[in-house]
């Protein structure tokens, strides 16, 4: 469903600055030009605003505040991925690459890719090659419905555990980014499945909520509000020592979800990683890496 919205509304602005250069071209080439780059304009001032807002809001908390110069470098970065990924992979290559689940076991662990908010399996696609080298069968799933309750994915995220763990012949590592790592804690409160599960890896998801959830008018945009009802009773429901299944990275440079110790997660291993903005992380060199040697890791 996610993919369909994003082509419709990508094909919708290509077709209407080819218009626009169409029409005033023959007039003023310049004025064409600049009137076909409006969009670019409008997607780098709202992705400017929210480092902004999250630079602002981290003066008050515990992590280690970034730098200015971080904060630019950060925000160029996720510019660059952010356009790629919303642009290109998520509404027309999310299904060019399937899911791999050898008929027979590698003697490897295996993962469920969990994807988070506004997004579906496409975020993962420059990690489906690194895993299969590595031997490690794998699903990516789609949420949906796109703006249900988080509680609605559980059944999504079960049925893609038992696969992995019956190509696999063990219990997966599930790799999670942003809303996705939410996803995994209602699995695991749905399901009581602490025991199906090696370890769950998140990557900037909001476990305390985010400021930026008071704004969202989806229901799980709202259930990711800061310090909301929703994040509220799913911290209660769990029992002692749950969280110690969990990785959980986070960053001073996060313009989704902030303030920055928000991503992190009382009684989990929390990894601090420095200027790295909220999609950029799903593709940072150095948490991939670290990810796929908790993924081998027995």
């Amino acid at each position: 469903m996610i993919a369909r919205w994003q082509r419709v509304l990508i094909l919708f602005i290509l077709a209407a600055m080819a218009a626009w250069l169409a029409w005033r071209w023959p007039r003023s080439p310049q004025v064409a030009i600049v009137g076909a780059l409006v969009p670019l304009a409008v997607y780098l001032l709202v992705m400017a605003v929210e480092f902004v807002l999250m630079h602002i809001t981290n003066r008050t908390d515990a992590a280690p505040r970034a730098r200015l110069a971080q904060v630019v470098a950060a925000w160029w970065a996720e510019v660059c991925v952010a356009l790629a990924l919303f642009g290109w992979r998520q509404p027309f290559r999310h299904q060019s690459l399937p899911d791999w689940l050898p008929a027979q076991p590698t003697g490897r662990r295996g993962v469920v890719l969990v994807h988070g908010f506004m997004c579906n399996r496409g975020l993962w696609l420059p990690w489906f090659a690194h895993l299969k080298a590595r031997g490690h069968a794998y699903v990516a799933v789609n949420l949906e419905p796109v703006m249900g309750s988080i509680d609605e994915y559980a059944n999504t995220i079960d049925d893609a555990v038992a696969r992995v763990a019956a190509a696999a012949g063990q219990a997966p590592v599930l790799v999670c980014h942003s809303m996705g790592g939410l996803a995994a804690r209602a699995w695991l409160r749905a399901h009581q499945a602490d025991g199906r599960v090696r370890r769950v890896l998140t990557l900037g998801t909001p476990h305390g909520g985010t400021w930026l959830g008071r704004f969202s008018r989806a229901v799980n945009g709202r259930q990711m509000s800061l310090a909301g009802e929703w994040v509220g009773a799913l911290q209660k429901a769990e029992p002692a020592g749950r969280a110690a299944l969990f990785t959980c990275w986070y960053s001073n440079c996060d313009n989704i979800v902030f303030p920055a110790t928000t991503a992190s997660l009382p009684g989990a291993d929390n990894r601090f990683v420095e200027g790295v903005a909220h999609v950029q992380m799903a593709f940072h060199p150095g948490v991939m890496a670290e990810c796929l040697d908790e993924v081998g890791r027995d």
